[in-house]
């Protein structure tokens, strides 16, 4: 008996867009290339708090499974319109989701059915190594040729929590005299936090805005994206894919870390200090325990994700660049 024939449709309301849910959960767990910025936990959120156009998002179905899963939105401007990713902008990997081994099929038949919508350009950025949507090809499409977008420095972990495996020496004497300095101001504990997800980030967002009080706002100063935090954390959670530690001295939260960890990859995304702590360095203690804790739930890399600031590196991450492809229609 045949495989049933490949379908495809827009989704454009937004209630039917959460309603994939179930299916989306599906297709990520068996799609390669995911990570949770391209879950329902994340992006579902992201759309409730932002909308910040038309959706598009194409679906790809065969029979009753959900196979590929495409989410885009359309911007409309005054001279054109843009067709991008649900998650731009807050989202370090961005892709589309499907079934392996029907890559060309399902890239087809999403570029199918986006060729029959109005668009001036399609940007499909924060593509991953090995990512679905740089697989994308349609006779109709413009050529199109991937480019370089953004650089995500990832650290190879091993070894074991010591982290003289991966760590160069530097960095982890470094750690041991912010640990030592700790110590003296008062009793430590680094822990996860537990409970209600809601107070781990009214922390965060407490120590987020302290940290970058004299740099300008933080990423977290803006309300539509503590909105997003507020509802993506307590679904990211029951699925296992968040980790939350706060560090306490003499039992006051001095810093916070926000990161994921999902198929032996680690993702350092969000944190915080206060700044009355600085010569303690809570967030490096923070960063060497989750690494640490990575290691003992088995990863093999720990990535700090997209921005090549300087401390990256001197815990020995090395830059891997996403890629970026985009379409424009005479």
């Amino acid at each position: 008996m045949s495989e049933p024939r490949l379908r495809s449709e827009i989704v454009g309301d937004p209630t039917q867009f959460e309603a994939l849910a179930p299916h989306w959960w599906k297709l990520w767990e068996r799609s390669s290339s995911a990570t949770p910025f391209q879950s329902p936990a994340w992006l579902v959120p992201w759309w409730r708090s932002f909308a910040p156009g038309e959706l598009a998002t194409v679906a790809v179905w065969r029979g009753d499974d959900l196979v590929g899963l495409a989410p885009l939105y359309l911007e409309h401007g005054t001279a054109s319109s843009k067709l991008l990713p649900i998650g731009i902008s807050l989202s370090d990997y961005l892709d589309i989701l499907c079934v392996p081994g029907i890559e060309t099929s399902v890239g087809a038949a999403i570029a199918e059915r986006i060729l029959s919508i109005g668009w001036s350009q399609w940007i499909l950025s924060d593509l991953p190594a090995g990512s679905a949507g740089l697989a994308i090809a349609h006779p109709e499409l413009p050529a199109c040729q991937p480019v370089g977008h953004a650089a995500c420095p990832v650290l190879a972990i091993a070894g074991d929590d010591t982290l003289a495996g991966c760590v160069p020496a530097r960095r982890r004497r470094q750690l041991r005299r912010a640990g030592r300095a700790a110590s003296r101001r008062g009793r430590v504990a680094v822990v996860p936090a537990q409970g209600d997800c809601q107070t781990f980030l009214d922390q965060l967002i407490r120590l987020h805005g302290a940290r970058w009080a004299r740099h300008g706002d933080g990423v977290l100063a803006d309300f539509a994206v503590e909105e997003f935090h507020r509802h993506a954390l307590p679904m990211l959670r029951p699925r296992g894919l968040a980790r939350c530690w706060l560090i306490a001295i003499d039992d006051r939260v001095v810093g916070a870390y926000y990161g994921f960890h999902h198929r032996g990859r680690a993702y350092a995304y969000l944190g915080g200090f206060d700044p009355a702590y600085a010569e303690e360095s809570p967030g490096a203690i923070l960063i060497g325990h989750a690494i640490a804790e990575s290691i003992r739930e088995g990863a093999r890399e720990f990535d700090f994700l997209r921005g090549q600031e300087a401390y990256k590196y001197g815990w020995g991450a090395v830059d891997r660049w996403t890629m970026r492809r985009v379409w424009t229609r005479t």
